[in-house]
């Protein structure tokens, strides 16, 4: 299993130290995409505690053009990502001398966003001498589900979100194998997509999921690709072709607007339900014997996804676990649980501050490298 240790150099990884009995109080900074994210969080025993927790969304000023724009939020996140963390430390009652390290997503995401956030944590730890944690954004929302309940190792994760679509068996901190991903789009990108064909809101799921609730899900047959096709491999892109070109039939007609969003839903869900029904029976128990569904990323805020997940789970036997709502956003909070929880274990590179930010970071690094699952490019496996 690919785990960071294998990408340190010989002498990082033989200064790991384990840290377990200690408490740690971590700063932890987010700005992959379009939100500005600061928070304080201490891990005790096992116990973690958010102390503070700020978050500055760019909503209004990407809603003209009907998804984010890369340049805008990367200007956005250089303007507040100061006043963010001071509200941040304010909040907590600590200053910099409480903080044992500095975390911040270092990618995959917007670089621009992703370099204001990192350099802002570089340029902390630097002055006050402290280490600074380069956090993969998606490890993050892998250990989300922790911030709030005992999620014991090993679990099933399906991070779904705008970007990313994936299941990844998580055998614990920094064991991650990836089972199956999407070949093209992801859920959100294809959520995003159908309210701005029909011109209904900014952020896209949220918008589709309100409108969805007063239409019929059976009125549109959409297809639900790679259903019927063996693996857990998603494919969104033909969904989102189907419904933008029927989104455009519609004109005004509110009905059927609310129709189709209802029909994308239940084919989303459809898509998503099944896999993990497959993937739920192939997963492999831990020592205690339980199965663990966790659900994080900002598509597994949609209450209709969450209740057909739930059934699933429930069929298999197993624990359905999902963050609160506002954990399943991009939040600073779950960027300092994975830097406290690196820290405390000692999994973490001395010189975090050679480390340079990543535009595509794939949580399996080895499957990502030998079997990419769409789109390599001269920058690496987009997933």
């Amino acid at each position: 299993m690919a785990t960071w240790k294998h990408h340190l150099p010989p002498l990082a990884q033989a200064a790991y130290i384990p840290l377990m009995s200690k408490s740690c109080t971590i700063l932890g900074i987010e700005s992959s995409c379009d939100e500005t994210a600061a928070a304080v969080v201490r891990l005790c025993g096992g116990e973690v505690r958010i102390l503070s927790e700020t978050v500055r969304s760019q909503t209004e000023a990407h809603a003209p053009y009907g998804g984010v724009v890369p340049e805008i939020a990367a200007r956005a996140h250089a303007e507040i990502a100061d006043e963010i963390v001071r509200r941040a430390l304010l909040d907590s009652g600590l200053d910099l001398g409480g903080i044992d390290a500095v975390a911040a997503t270092s990618g995959p995401g917007l670089i621009g966003g992703v370099l204001v956030g990192m350099m802002t944590g570089k340029a902390l730890a630097v002055a006050r001498d402290l280490p600074f944690l380069p956090i993969n954004h998606l490890e993050g929302h892998a250990l989300s589900p922790r911030l709030s309940q005992g999620c014991r190792f090993p679990y099933l994760l399906l991070l779904v979100s705008g970007g990313h679509c994936q299941f990844i068996d998580v055998r614990g901190l920094g064991e991650y194998r990836r089972l199956g991903s999407t070949i093209d789009d992801a859920a959100g990108e294809a959520f995003d997509k159908l309210a701005r064909t029909l011109g209904i809101g900014f952020p896209g799921g949220p918008a589709v999921e309100a409108l969805a609730w007063e239409g019929n899900p059976e009125r549109f047959a959409l297809p639900r690709p790679l259903l019927n096709r063996p693996g857990l491999d998603f494919s969104f892109a033909g969904l989102k072709t189907a419904s933008a070109r029927l989104a455009e039939t519609l004109g005004d007609d509110r009905r059927g607007q609310a129709d189709l969003c209802a029909s994308f839903q239940a084919a989303v869900s459809d898509c998503l339900a099944e896999k993990t029904a497959r993937a739920l029976r192939q997963f492999v128990p831990g020592p205690d014997g339980g199965i663990r569904l966790v659900v994080a990323g900002g598509v597994a805020a949609n209450q209709t996804l969450r209740h057909a997940l739930a059934h699933v789970a429930d069929g298999a036997g197993a624990q359905f676990i999902a963050p609160p709502l506002r954990h399943c956003t991009d939040n600073a909070a779950m960027i300092a649980l994975a830097g406290a929880e690196r820290f405390q274990a000692g999994l973490y590179d001395p010189d975090g501050l050679a480390f340079k930010a990543r535009p595509r970071w794939p949580l399996d690094e080895d499957s990502a490298r030998l079997n990419p699952a769409y789109g390599g490019g001269r920058k690496g496996a987009k997933a």
